[in-house]
């Protein structure tokens, strides 16, 4: 079977209502009568539902608000109805500036991941934006004093990433989450298949590219207390040990200091006003950049996309009856055309439109690699006052409004979104779209990969695409090698020079500059520099008989293989650096290597001479000159014609 190609971009939304609503309602006596199968079990349903809400008990503390009854120290998240869940925290990739091709690949990987997950498991992916204080971010990037005649230079630079940090959104904190979970009968039973799933995903990660790790229990309680106490933002001081030493839940250290709900459109969390809206989709298709415009929005944001996937049977099954109920209708259109007396191929347009969508999505579910599922996608959003929620409710409906799509608040639900914006894996809004695998594949949770490190990290300019600062250590990087690439007058000389100052500001690091034109000489003076010129004019000079003292007096530090360096393996070491030296001043033919003669020779003078230095008071005054060497062979010359040859070319 011939695999369709996925794209990403513009994607057609697949979906189809889980009701009819072409079909004319009719009225019913009182009770059971009458009523078809469906009926009495969607009524028996219902009152079902409403009888388990009245055994609901009421949430009077923010503790009893939080659904979950347990997060265990690995991670595991229990709740009443016996579901368990865990949390993987993934990282981003370079999405939006890819090549096309390289776009294509993603969202195919990302298809195939969607895939991956069968009707039993629920999955919540969270994006979470928060703004952190500025002040305190801005000390991630001071420049420390080291007490010499640089200071000055150390303040003024740090001043200047200042100004670059404020240009763009370092400021505000961006995670991003993928919350699993499954119903069992106990956490033993639960928590093997999680640490399959688990593994599953991280696996599927890994093929996109993008870096993951699971969280533990200790991590999501803190994502927890971020969340919920935004107001007061202090610092998250808890331990799994402090629940046995003061006698409270783990509920107790995350809760804000209470929740008000009265409002249909709005609550409070603590000092913090927000709201939770659901994106309608109205548009026939959508692109890639819808979810990545939300993600750039500069204010505090939580989306969350709830996903459900369907059993392939049971969506195909409901299709089919879909299909069913059409035909009948088009039956009964074409009859009544008949009786009226004019052309039975005319047919009301939504019926005829509706059927080939449904056809058309049944044939993808059957002969194509898609899946449906029930997709919930949510925003909640966070403000320090009730006007400001409105501008920032605003702003975000603008964003839907420009791909034609609505966003709508949770009326009389905001208790139930709040807790659905939860990295839980929990969704009791009741709110859902049925999508299709490249339907729900177009919201690509990955924008663009951000370089922001700590500690003797260096400044290295802005992303093109957030505008936000790129400060990279690249020592802790897998290839901390580096290459400037430019056209001329580009700037190629300034960044390496800026970069060297960087370096000189920040670190304790040694800087060598080979500078054959000379252009670096007034960087290395001004910053107490040494100039080392090698020319055949100069008066500074290599020496080739040079070794490093420091493999003498701290072997520990030179261990190669686990073994440290002894005098025995510096000599031989340097004994076959002279011979390679001595046959390109003795110009030997091309291919051509020193006889066994000169190499004996070299080696019997070699060892010589350093045995002598460094048994005797190794010091650097002391070190070997290339005219030790060549007092040495004079000695053999007279006796050993090979030893009188290479003197001469010396």
């Amino acid at each position: 079977m011939r695999k369709r190609q996925k794209k990403p971009g513009k994607r057609e939304i697949r979906s189809v209502s889980t009701g009819n609503p072409a079909v004319k309602s009719r009225s019913q006596p009182a009770g059971n009568v009458g009523l078809t199968k469906e009926e009495k079990k969607r009524l028996r349903q219902l009152r079902e539902k409403k009888a388990e809400q009245k055994k609901k008990k009421v949430p009077f503390t923010a503790q009893e608000t939080l659904p979950y009854k347990e997060i265990y120290r690995d991670g595991i998240c229990q709740t009443e109805d016996r579901f368990f869940s865990k949390t993987i925290q993934f990282f981003d990739i370079n999405y939006q500036l890819a090549k096309n091709d390289d776009k294509t690949t993603i969202f195919e990987n990302y298809c195939e991941f969607l895939n991956y997950f069968d009707s039993s498991v629920r999955f919540q992916i969270t994006f979470l934006n928060q703004q952190v204080n500025f002040d305190e971010y801005s000390k991630t990037i001071d420049i420390p004093p080291k007490g010499d005649a640089f200071d000055d230079i150390r303040k003024e630079y740090a001043d200047m990433l200042k100004m670059q940090l404020a240009k763009g959104n370092n400021g505000l904190v961006k995670t991003k989450y993928i919350t699993f979970g499954i119903k069992a009968e106990s956490l033993r039973a639960a928590k093997s298949r999680l640490e399959r799933i688990e593994t599953g995903i991280l696996n599927n990660f890994k093929v996109l590219g993008a870096a993951a790790r699971p969280l533990n229990g200790l991590e999501r309680l803190k994502i927890l207390h971020d969340t919920m106490n935004m107001d007061t933002k202090e610092s998250f001081k808890f331990h799994y040990g402090m629940v046995a030493k003061t006698g409270l839940g783990t509920k107790d250290f995350i809760a804000p200091t209470g929740f008000d709900f009265r409002n249909d459109s709005y609550f409070r969390m603590g000092q913090t006003f927000g709201c939770v809206s659901y994106l309608q989709i109205t548009s026939p298709e959508l692109t890639d950049k819808m979810l990545a415009d939300f993600l750039d929005m500069e204010e505090n944001l939580i989306v969350n996309i709830h996903v459900q996937p369907v059993d392939p049977k049971a969506a195909i099954k409901s299709l089919k009856n879909i299909l069913s109920n059409i035909q009948k209708m088009k039956i009964e259109e074409q009859k009544k055309a008949v009786r009226s007396g004019y052309d039975m191929d005319i047919i009301p347009t939504d019926i005829s439109t509706y059927g080939e969508e449904a056809e058309n999505l049944l044939n993808e579910l059957q002969s194509r690699n898609e899946k449906m599922f029930k997709v919930t996608f949510l925003l909640m959003n966070t403000a320090d006052s009730k006007r400001k929620l409105d501008n920032i409710a605003y702003q975000t409906a603008g964003i839907a409004q420009k791909y034609n799509c609505n966003i709508r608040r949770l009326q009389y639900l905001q208790e139930q979104g709040m807790v659905a914006s939860l990295p839980l894996g929990m969704n009791q809004t009741g709110v859902h779209r049925l999508l299709t695998t490249t339907s729900t594949a177009i919201f690509v949770p990955f924008t663009t990969q951000e370089l922001f490190m700590d500690g003797e990290a260096l400044y290295y300019g802005l992303n093109a695409l957030s505008n936000n600062m790129i400060m990279v250590d690249r020592k802790k990087l897998k290839n901390p090698n580096g290459l400037i690439l430019g056209t001329p007058g580009s700037g190629k000389s300034f960044a390496a020079k800026r970069e060297i100052l960087n370096v000189f500001l920040i670190t304790d690091d040694d800087i060598i500059v080979c500078d054959p034109e000379g252009e670096y000489f007034p960087l290395v003076n001004a910053l107490n520099g040494q100039v080392v010129k090698i020319s055949a004019k100069s008066t500074d000079y290599i020496n080739p008989m040079d070794v490093n003292l420091d493999v003498i007096y701290h072997p520990e530090k030179y261990r190669i293989n686990g073994d440290t360096e002894d005098v025995d393996t510096i000599i031989a070491d340097k004994s076959e650096f002279i011979a390679s030296f001595c046959e390109l001043i003795m110009k030997k033919p091309q291919g051509a290597e020193l006889d066994g003669d000169e190499v004996s020779i070299i080696d019997h003078c070699i060892k010589d001479i350093y045995e002598e230095f460094l048994y005797n008071d190794p010091v650097p005054e002391k070190m070997p000159v290339l005219e030790d060497f060549l007092n040495r062979l004079n000695d053999y010359a007279d006796q050993n014609d090979a030893a009188r040859r290479i003197a001469n070319c010396l």
